[in-house]
């Protein structure tokens, strides 16, 4: 339950990302029509890295989906192209495996690049490949391939193709059975869910629906037993019925962090800790959590500020800030956005400047979110926030030293091709070192919100 907290809690040094191979595109989740033959067009260096919400029947983030995209090139891409596609998406998770320590990660591959070697290089806890079967695949050998990796302990999902022959011979090894939800009618998507789960031979099975586009999609396949669905229906998600005015606990919150980050003395920070006593309560709690190591047990409020230090509570306590008591699909997006944000810049900045502070970074990050939290202009929740004047401006002006990684972060948030490619070149970074600490940022918000209260 405590994974997370050392690197909650701990210093504020930041490794640098990876380096991974050079980047090419990864087309998008495929649907169930068979690809045209075009001549491949020439890959720019600008392939950047997309993260899509999976959800379970919990209504919880249960991962990502990770693809690769650049602006220049469709998705229904030649078999050829799809190929390199897929060996230098391979190649970008290979070299950034933690992304997926604590959740799922999904990844749509062509069958064909099944046999290629980055494959049998994957760390397999916790990862799908989502299949999509090349025209022409040869069911003998791939059946063999897919009881190879199904060996070495890899998930792996069939995207529903009734005319390819291998199909039905490879939905057999199938431990996810997934299907193109937008292409198709709902009587296949029924049909599809009932002839999986009625299948003798199929080994303990999921079903994941791809491309839902909106609640009533998502509700459709929930009813009809899939554990898994993608796409853009949590952004569709409407307002809970209370939420015209902001979370009581989220202003006490607020003011607590407030105090911390201004010149209040210790014991008024205390006094305040004991007005939110669950918050108090999990102050004492992770200080003599194992995982932080201490050799004595912390028993006040003051010992545990003094020990913690003001920077480390003041994280901690914008972490919390985001926290949400049985959120829904948009207070999901919501928290995601606003840890990764944080975190991303707070990475990316390491690489930038490794010898300068980082955690002005994470909170201005984490604050580009405060305002759609807790539904109040951000320039009126800044207003009396003991902000240095960097972080200030970044936020409201989009101006500063601050100002370039918060707009890679946002352009990254919402994936938007021609601002991630505009603003990576701004702040100076190649595709390579964002996608690397996008990766990084995906771990780190997985492992905060694994036992989030």
């Amino acid at each position: 339950m405590f994974n997370s907290l050392k690197k909650l809690f701990g210093g504020t040094d930041i490794e640098a990302p990876p380096t991974p191979a050079p980047t090419s595109v990864q087309a998008s989740i495929p649907a169930s029509a068979p690809e045209e033959s075009r001549p491949p067009p020439t890959p720019s260096a600008s392939a950047f890295l997309c993260r899509e919400a999976v959800f379970d029947r919990n209504n919880r983030l249960a991962g990502r989906l990770f693809r690769l995209q650049q602006s220049s090139v469709q998705a229904d891409a030649s078999a050829e192209l799809q190929g390199q596609f897929d060996q230098t998406l391979l190649d970008t998770l290979n070299a950034s495996p933690d992304a997926w320590n604590t959740s799922l990660a999904f990844v749509p591959l062509s069958s064909a690049s099944l046999e290629l070697a980055a494959v049998d290089r994957l760390k397999t806890a916790n990862l799908v490949l989502l299949v999509q079967l090349a025209e022409g695949a040869d069911p003998d050998q791939l059946v063999l391939r897919l009881e190879t990796l199904r060996q070495r302990g890899l998930a792996i999902g069939i995207f529903r193709q009734p005319k390819n022959p291998a199909f039905t011979p490879a939905i057999a090894f199938a431990d996810y059975g997934c299907i193109d939800v937008g292409g198709n009618e709902a009587n296949t998507i029924r049909d599809f869910s009932a002839a999986f789960r009625a299948n003798k031979h199929a080994q303990p099975t999921h079903l994941f629906g791809g491309n839902i586009d909106t609640l009533d999609e998502q509700r459709f396949c929930h009813q009809w037993h899939f554990d898994y669905f993608h796409g853009k229906f949590a952004a569709t998600c409407p307002k809970r019925p209370n939420e015209d005015s902001a979370d009581p606990h989220k202003v006490q919150l607020l003011h607590l962090l407030r105090l911390v980050q201004g010149d209040a003395e210790t014991p008024e920070i205390v006094a305040s800790l004991k007005q939110d006593p669950r918050l108090a309560f999990r102050v004492l709690r992770y200080m003599n959590a194992p995982a932080l190591g201490l050799n004595h047990r912390i028993d006040s409020l003051a010992q545990a500020l003094v020990i913690l230090g003001r920077q480390r509570l003041a994280r901690w306590l914008s972490v919390l800030l985001f926290s949400v008591h049985e959120p829904n699909f948009a207070d999901w997006l919501l928290v995601e956005s606003a840890l990764t944000r944080g975190r991303l810049m707070e990475v990316l900045g390491s690489h930038l400047h490794p010898n300068e502070p980082n955690e002005p970074l994470f909170l201005t990050g984490i604050f580009s979110c405060l305002g759609r939290l807790l539904r109040r202009p951000l320039a009126e929740l800044l207003d009396d926030m003991p902000l240095s004047e960097d972080v200030r401006a970044a936020l409201l002006e989009a101006r500063g030293p601050y100002a370039s990684l918060l707009a890679v972060a946002e352009a990254s948030d919402v994936f938007d091709l021609p601002r991630m490619e505009s603003t990576a070149r701004a702040a100076g970074l190649d595709t390579d070192t964002v996608n690397s600490a996008l990766l990084a940022a995906t771990a780190w918000a997985s492992e905060v919100t694994e036992h989030w209260e």
